[in-house]
């Protein structure tokens, strides 16, 4: 299978063998509330990296206005800052990750990555895997904050991240920042709200430039699926009987858009399961594989995540719009300088590949690769090793 690529502007088409490895991302534990010491960072990598939570030591405050006191943040490093500080690399995680990125972009921390760059990854504002959210508890309350929790944009989530970049960690310069998915959303908003020159190049995989009516529509379903919950009650749940199946179903209907016609034809067929494989109610229906896959995936979320918090995250990758308040898209994105690698899946259902070509076609500096599979959004994982090798050459040209 062949990676074709497409260049918007100023780069060599080159064709690049696809090499299907990785796992799919899947949320982790929360993290230590313990700070790491400066002498940490410049230790010797640890495969897993080193995880610690920044105290944000004033009051965040939102888009909205909205104040939010005693904000932490979870995340994991990889690799060591070099003397200058300017070795660093932010890695942004997609909708539902965490910030251990060996576990769901392991390519992306591979000896390659930490034996030159330090690499850091924030799980982000709003979801429950250690960042403050929902499910957070109030510190005037001591109750989670539940319902009550602000909307928080995209905008917020990445001023917040580069405040632990910046003042937590001491970096003065990022030589890249890279995300796919809600992660790749957020390497543009860094290229627009960080500093002059302090970002040197952003890479971008599976993204767009706004949200749009499809992926909105998309994230309503789901959130519908959890408000029908009788459990949900309006959001104050009870933490030990929270609205688990519809957030079960939530995700079950995500998966169906993260993947194609052909990669479930491919993998499910009609192959049905046998009794003896499945423990669910009896019925006069066959059970078929698909279904068997998708209720065990909504049972695995269901236990790790909050609704809540979903709720919250899926709100504010609808806010993802880099022309708001800038004077429309063309030109905000006219205004980032930096060089962009704009990587784009064609047989992507949920953000088509047409977005990633007017993303690329708009930007000034821009690189656009195609990853031709047929796994869909999912490829976000599946193709990371292609991701990883593309991202280097990017960031080796960049440096020659």
């Amino acid at each position: 299978m062949l990676l074709r690529t497409r260049v918007a502007r100023n780069a060599r088409c080159v064709a690049v063998k696809s090499t299907r490895t990785g796992r799919f991302g899947r949320p982790g534990s929360p993290f230590s509330s313990s700070s790491p010491l400066q002498d940490e960072l410049e230790t010797p990598a640890d495969p897993h990296g080193r995880s610690a939570t920044y105290h944000v030591p004033t009051p965040f405050t939102l888009e909205n206005g909205s104040v939010l006191d005693d904000v932490q943040v979870a995340y994991t490093t990889y690799g060591q800052l070099n003397a200058a500080r300017d070795n660093a690399i932010v890695i942004c995680h997609p909708l539902t990750s965490n910030s251990f990125v060996h576990e769901w972009w392991g390519a992306m921390v591979a000896p390659e990555w930490t034996d030159r760059y330090f690499i850091v990854c924030a799980n982000i504002l709003g979801s429950c895997l250690g960042t403050t959210g929902p499910a957070s508890i109030h510190p005037v309350t001591q109750r989670p904050y539940g319902p009550s929790f602000p909307r928080v944009t995209m905008r917020d989530a990445v001023q917040l991240h580069k405040r632990l970049v910046q003042e937590e960690l001491g970096i003065q310069k990022i030589q890249s920042v890279i995300g796919g998915s809600l992660g790749g959303m957020q390497t543009l908003e860094w290229a627009l709200l960080a500093e002059p020159d302090y970002v040197k190049s952003i890479v971008s995989v599976a993204a767009n430039s706004h949200h749009s009516a499809w992926q909105i529509g998309m994230l309503e379903m789901q959130r519908q699926a959890i408000y029908m919950d009788p459990l949900f009650q309006g959001g104050h749940y009870d933490p030990q009987a929270p609205p688990r199946r519809g957030l079960a179903l939530a995700r079950e209907t995500a998966l169906i858009s993260y993947r194609t016609h052909e990669a479930y034809r491919t993998k499910f067929g009609r192959e049905q399961v046998r009794e003896q494989q499945e423990e669910c109610r009896p019925s006069k229906h066959p059970r078929y594989q698909v279904q068997s896959y998708l209720a065990y995936q909504g049972q695995k979320f269901m236990s790790t995540f909050d609704a809540n918090s979903y709720l919250t995250l899926s709100h504010l990758a609808d806010s993802h719009d880099v022309g708001r308040g800038r004077g429309g898209i063309a030109a905000a994105l006219a205004t980032i300088e930096q060089p962009a690698l704009i990587i784009g899946i064609e047989s992507d259902v949920l953000y088509p590949l047409v977005e990633q070509r007017e993303l690329a076609e708009a930007l000034p500096t821009a690189t656009f690769e195609v990853l031709n599979t047929i796994n869909g959004h999912d490829d976000l994982f599946i193709e990371q090793e292609t991701i990883s090798r593309l991202a280097r050459a990017f960031l080796d040209q960049q440096q020659c």
